[in-house]
């Protein structure tokens, strides 16, 4: 089962189809881990090996839209699965395992977890799955008949899980106020002590398996009154790792820098609908443009165009949802000159067309 915006699933099912955006791309990642050069390469990786998230290890698909901000991936790895090869995304993703055990390589962690185990990744952190072949999960006959029931390999796989791959938005990313600065973007960012594995001795695992089942739930429940719930709940997550110690923040954080360009954020987000340069908002705080762009980064979590961008994308849905206006009248409205570079905008962080977007907003 695949829910949310995520087209194309990212890992092997039990009907030994192989769902890419790529297929060539991924055949050439299972060629290259059998023979052995992407495991090694994988777990060197845990041992203290240096690899950064780049061009190379980004993963192309997209999971999150702003009409539906995560995907949701029933995950059945099949006995000859090779491994999920080393990969980032910009989304945070909590892996709830139910069956079997698996090897997980988290930045540079490898760690093995097990049944009833959790995960949180947090965004831009390499990571690769590796299953362990010592370890067979036993699936139900509704489950081996996802696969055709038919082969000998389809009652026995090393690992199931499921799988949650959401954006930072369902956390309230993109308010400025004081909780989401010392709270959330340190968790973003990554400035933070954490542990990526939640296992059965941690001091709060009852109450966070018991979110977890809720979470995965609400994302099963598949509506815009059970994502209203799934928010909370992610929320609740990340407040009871904090109370329980599985994650302790730094002190210091983004603040500084929030400081630094709030007057720039207070600024495009009054005027998002005029043209705003660069060297015009580094102005506005007394900052060269490169220092600008990097304090901004570093207390946003993204560069300042992708912000302003994001603001005016935000305004234009609440445009499409609320009025009949033109879809011409609201690009123009929404600070955008050109239709052609809305449309490929809206596309691009939405998921689907303005017209498309009018009309399911409708029929909700």
């Amino acid at each position: 089962m695949i829910i949310g915006t995520g087209n194309a699933i990212k890992m092997l099912l039990l009907n030994d189809t192989f769902l890419s955006q790529n297929l060539e791309e991924e055949k050439a990642c299972l060629s290259a881990a059998a023979d052995g050069e992407k495991r090694e390469n994988g777990r060197k990786a845990g041992g203290g090996k240096t690899m950064t998230p780049n061009r190379e290890t980004q993963e192309k698909r997209q999971h999150s839209t702003t009409w539906i901000p995560y995907s949701y991936y029933e995950c059945r790895l099949p006995e000859w699965f090779v491994n999920v090869p080393m990969h980032w995304h910009g989304e945070f993703e909590l892996i709830y395992i139910l069956h079997g055990r698996g090897e997980f390589i988290c930045g540079s962690r490898k760690l093995e977890a097990g049944e009833g185990e959790l995960l949180l990744i947090p965004p831009n952190m390499l990571h690769a799955t590796y299953p362990c072949r010592e370890q067979k999960a036993v699936l139900t006959e509704k489950e081996k008949e996802g696969c055709g029931g038919s082969s000998s390999k389809a009652g026995l796989v090393p690992m199931v899980y499921d799988a949650l791959v959401f954006s930072p938005v369902m956390l309230g990313a993109g308010s400025g106020d004081r909780c989401t600065n010392e709270c959330i973007r340190p968790v973003i960012k990554g400035n933070i002590r954490t542990n990526v594995c939640i296992r059965r001795d941690a001091a709060a695992y009852e109450e966070l398996k018991a979110l977890a089942e809720r979470i995965f739930s609400c994302v099963r429940d598949n509506s815009a009154r059970s994502d209203l719930l799934l928010k909370s709940e992610l929320l609740r997550l990340i407040w009871t790792l904090e109370e329980s110690g599985e994650i302790v923040f730094e002190k210091g954080g983004t603040g500084g820098e929030t400081e630094a360009v709030r007057p720039a954020l207070e600024y495009m987000a009054l005027n998002f609908r005029e043209d705003i340069t660069v060297e015009q908002l580094a102005g506005l705080v007394h900052l060269s443009e490169s220092h600008f762009m990097r304090c901004f980064r570093k207390a946003v979590g993204i560069g300042a165009i992708e912000h302003l961008t994001q603001l005016r994308i935000q305004a234009a849905c609440e445009a499409l949802s609320d009025g009949a206006e033109q879809i011409a009248d609201i690009a123009f409205a929404c600070g955008y000159s050109n239709l052609s570079n809305f449309n490929r905008q809206f596309l691009k962080r939405v998921g689907c067309s303005p017209k498309e977007y009018r009309k399911r907003n409708r029929e909700t």
